[in-house]
């Protein structure tokens, strides 16, 4: 059984433009999805809809066979997902590591430091951190959890070309060994090339494009 499924999904902006069109989709638990498609085209969309943030205007969205509104949107989003914002959505006042401990049933600290960030780093307000820092630590907040869901919105895009690299190994290892879905929004063709499966929107289709 799938873990994610969408149904007949459709969804379009209050003007009447749909961006997504009749949507079909399977996504499974071990393997790491890249969604491609230009700006605008509906991968930011996609994600909040996978991750009960909006609803669709017509179809479902179930999880492991059953539709997410059954139980609310708020126990889908408690119970199996992960998110990683292009905004980060981080705790302002907080460090690093305590940012981290809001979700996290795994010891933060090594996951920061795989991630990159030195011990003085994680004990710093995340303010003081830089861009790709701070995105560093919305990554392992996402990781840290024991969701089997994982969604993640351009998780590479502040990051220089190696750790972009080493990120979305990280990513992928999570899918693989510990049994996430993982689904990325991304520009990258570097994830792409790293993903199990490559999703493409175009003209509010989505589709899995051949490697």
């Amino acid at each position: 059984m799938s873990t994610l499924q969408l149904k007949n999904v459709c969804y379009a902006y209050e003007k009447g433009k749909e961006i997504l069109s009749n949507i079909n989709m399977e996504l499974n638990t071990g393997k790491l999805y890249a969604v491609l498609g230009p700006s605008g085209s509906g991968k930011t969309t996609l994600l909040a809809l996978l991750g009960g943030l909006d609803t669709p205007a017509k179809g479902s969205i179930l999880f492991d066979g059953e539709d997410i509104m059954t139980k609310s949107l708020d126990h889908h989003r408690r119970n199996h997902i992960a998110l990683i914002f292009q905004s980060y959505n981080l705790i302002d006042y907080m460090t690093p590591i305590e940012n981290v401990r809001l979700t996290a049933k795994l010891d933060a600290g090594p996951i920061l430091k795989r991630l990159g960030l030195t011990r003085d780093e994680t004990a710093r307000n995340v303010l003081k951190l830089s861009g790709g820092q701070q995105q560093r630590v919305a990554i392992a907040r996402a990781l840290a959890s024991d969701a089997p869901v994982l969604l993640a919105d351009e998780p590479t895009g502040n990051l220089d070309a190696n750790t972009a690299a080493e990120i979305t190994e990280i990513l992928k290892e999570s899918a693989h060994a510990c049994e996430k879905c993982v689904v990325v929004a991304t520009h990258s063709a570097e994830v792409a090339k790293r993903a199990d499966v490559v999703l493409e929107i175009k003209h509010g289709q989505l589709k899995e494009r051949e490697l």
